[in-house]
């Protein structure tokens, strides 16, 4: 079936699930902080379940965060244990 043909449609997360601009923002913050909490993880050598440890939190609530579900608050707690100072995770807040 050729693409003009089928069901299936190009755009964005934005249009696809209708979220405003600042739904749109949130979700793009969630997950910057996400991808930050994994790329300092896996560069400090710690797994999941080392970081749930310091979090004193679980290996699967960690698995979650690192996918952008979990709380904002959460990311950031997970982002200080791993050694984000503030100005960096602002940075991540503005970009």
């Amino acid at each position: 079936m050729a693409a003009s043909r089928s069901r299936w449609r190009e755009g964005s997360a934005k249009q696809l699930l209708g979220l405003s601009d600042a739904e749109e923002a949130i979700v793009e913050l969630r997950l910057r902080l996400a991808d930050e909490v994994r790329r300092l993880r896996t560069a400090s050598g710690l797994t999941q379940r080392d970081l749930a440890q310091r979090l004193g939190s679980s290996q699967s609530r960690v698995a979650f965060l690192e996918q952008a579900d979990a709380s904002a608050e959460l990311m950031i707690r997970a982002l200080l244990v791993l050694g984000a100072t503030r100005r960096q995770i602002g940075r991540l807040v503005a970009a």
